[in-house]
């Protein structure tokens, strides 16, 4: 059965470890056709290719998708592998109407594995929620969605959380498909609970940093009351960019003997980050408190900081680039699987871009649209 919680999926996914070393078109192969087979014309594979490639050329929308379809050469559709009519060999192109019925319907947490980065050469991996606000319809709430993403960029995979619930209890079930073993998985004081802890260090053999808040107050106090004046192992990092001049003070303590009460800790953290406006020259100080099982030999201050760091981006290159460079707040897709699939293909988008060497993201659409039909498809690998 999918691992999707949110909504009914009774399709099986299909197992990451069969679709290894393999190419993109022959993982989206591997997903079950959803629809009944009575009418069906396009070929499955086919119609999920068309949209992911109309995606990295920058369509943003169910109709978006179908005129990108509906305009594509016959060269793109031959790659693509649509449909074939009579006997001069004519590729038909699916309707923008199929196309929301396959996205619709087609597997969520298969979909999103299957087009996700791989994990296994990445040191580390933030966890974070994000809320696609245009899919709020009625009573019917946005959908929110919890992802993975590579200390790099790559998003890995992504689940949609059930109305009914919120974030913690899908923590498990997202990494659980993947072999964490020696990477460190990061999230926000959210995540910082006992069992995740325990699924991490016991069940998958990783580390993690996670962000420590007024959500656990006892262990905040803890960690607040620590000799930090003391401490010697500190890191001093400065930058300017996006307005503003930033100074962060990492310092790093180990725990282990202080009477700590969180399963595995070893060492704490602790970010001083002060920040001036260049414009109005107005200061602000904030002060941040992580743990983590890592040892002073696994991870110096300069280490841990970067390993925050990485969770803290995950807003600027995921969540930001999804609402800027797709529009997807303003997104009104809200049915079935929609909302979900749809923000399948744009970290696809993103993860294929990155991995051309595009860091800018907007700017990578653009040079897709250029040249939409063989730039997409060329940089997707479909031959």
């Amino acid at each position: 059965m999918c691992r999707q919680s949110a909504t009914a999926c009774l399709i099986k996914s299909p197992a990451l470890e069969d679709a290894a070393g393999l190419s993109l078109v022959e993982r989206l192969r591997m997903l079950p056709d959803p629809r009944r087979r009575r009418g069906v014309r396009h070929p499955f594979a086919a119609v999920l290719l068309a949209a992911a490639s109309a995606v990295v050329a920058g369509a943003r929308s169910y109709a978006a998708i179908g005129q990108w379809s509906a305009s594509a050469p016959q060269h793109a559709l031959a790659r693509l592998g649509a449909r074939m009519v009579g006997g001069l060999g004519v590729r038909v192109a699916p309707s923008a109407a199929t196309i929301r019925r396959v996205i619709g319907l087609v597997c969520p947490g298969g979909l999103a594995d299957l087009a996700g980065a791989d994990p296994g050469d990445a040191p580390s991996l933030a966890v974070d929620g994000k809320t696609a606000r245009g899919s709020r319809h009625g009573q019917t709430p946005a959908a929110h969605l919890l992802a993975a993403m590579t200390g790099d960029g790559r998003t890995v995979t992504q689940l949609r959380v059930s109305e009914k619930t919120n974030e913690i209890t899908c923590f498990a079930a997202l990494l659980e498909p993947y072999d964490l073993t020696g990477g460190t998985v990061t999230a926000d004081a959210l995540h910082t609970q006992r069992g995740h802890v325990r699924f991490l260090v016991e069940e998958k053999k990783a580390h993690y940093l996670l962000v420590v808040k007024a959500n656990q107050p006892g262990l905040h106090r803890q960690l607040r009351s620590l000799p930090w004046k003391e401490v010697t192992a500190r890191r001093y990092d400065r930058e300017v960019g996006h307005g503003r001049k930033e100074t962060r003070v990492t310092r790093a303590l180990t725990v282990t003997g202080l009477g700590l009460d969180f399963p595995h800790a070893v060492q704490a953290m602790r970010v001083l980050r002060y920040r001036t406006d260049l414009k109005s020259g107005r200061c602000s100080r904030q002060t941040i408190y992580a743990i983590t099982d890592l040892t002073s030999n696994q991870a110096s201050p300069q280490r841990l900081g970067q390993l925050a760091r990485s969770q803290w981006t995950i807003e600027n290159r995921f969540h930001f680039v999804r609402d800027t460079a797709f529009g997807e707040d303003a997104s009104k897709i809200r049915t079935g699987h929609g909302p979900e699939n749809m923000a399948t293909l744009r970290n696809l988008a993103i993860n294929t871009l990155r991995q051309h060497g595009h860091r800018n993201i907007a700017a990578g659409l653009r040079h897709v649209s250029y040249d939409p039909f063989n730039r997409s498809l060329d940089l997707l690998n479909i031959p």
